[in-house]
């Protein structure tokens, strides 16, 4: 089964902080035998957020692929994605009675017994959520994400995304777990250019319907010596699987023909 990934916050898109989610997110993923379609980072953009996610909510529905988001789910003037997420769905928000619990649950723990004021009414703000949400556990502080037509939302700090990552694969995706019929094969070719490799690579894919082939090029220094490699592999779906490892041997012995060398 295969998952959307949706990576918000300016602070990614502009560079000021490097993304934390995309490496272990795929590795949450792979961990049960799925895999990611697609990512996007956005910017935290009101109206940019809620035309991807007009998209995002009927590509969704339209070929089962379930969307995970994090970022801009907090309460201050640069989080829009709850909101982004009501307009896109047409649809009204409001505080939800257990998400609003959870958040008044420390300050009670502590004491306070006035939870009408103006700093704890701004926190409630991040239990203002589309109607008809359900909500994600967050294990670090409990404040909880919430999630909608296969879109789960999760803040963007991954100390608190991460597990609710995993909660959400556990929860409602146990079935496909190590489902998804695909495999591929690669390894490092040297000493032959793209250019070379990619009648062969073509010929693969007309010999092995549904097979696929790939190359991830790079020049690299050993020493005073700048040498060309890159990955080259193959990868099939569903059915084409059964043909993998005869279009991988072929393509190895082919490449072995003009000279290429492994590692």
């Amino acid at each position: 089964m295969k998952f959307g990934l949706i990576i918000i916050g300016d602070e990614i898109v502009q560079g000021n902080r490097t993304d934390a989610h995309f490496s272990v997110i795929k590795k949450i993923l792979a961990e049960r035998g799925l895999r990611l379609a697609w990512v996007e980072y956005l910017c935290d953009d009101r109206a940019e957020l809620v035309a991807r996610f007009e998209q995002s909510f009927q590509r969704s529905f339209a070929q089962n692929c379930p969307v995970l988001v994090t970022g801009g789910i907090g309460a201050t003037p640069d989080d829009h994605t709850r909101q982004a997420a009501a307009q896109a769905l047409g649809l009204p928000m409001a505080l939800h009675p257990e998400a609003v619990k959870l958040i008044d649950a420390p300050v009670l723990k502590r004491g306070e017994t006035d939870l009408n004021t103006a700093t704890h009414q701004q926190r409630r703000q991040m239990a203002n959520f589309v109607v008809g949400a359900q909500l994600i556990p967050n294990p670090f502080n409990g404040i909880a994400g919430f999630s909608i037509r296969q879109h789960y939302f999760m803040p963007g700090f991954p100390v608190m995304a991460h597990p609710m990552v995993e909660w959400v694969l556990d929860t409602y995706y146990k079935d496909a777990f190590f489902k998804d019929n695909f495999t591929q094969r690669c390894r490092m070719v040297y000493d032959l250019q793209e250019s070379q490799l990619t009648p062969l690579m073509e010929a693969i894919e007309r010999d092995f319907a549904g097979v696929q082939t790939y190359s991830l090029p790079t020049l690299g220094h050993y020493g005073e010596v700048k040498r060309y490699s890159l990955e080259l592999g193959v990868k099939a779906e569903g059915d084409a699987v059964s043909q993998v490892d005869r279009a991988w041997e072929d393509l190895l012995a082919r490449v072995a023909q003009i000279g290429g060398k492994f590692s």
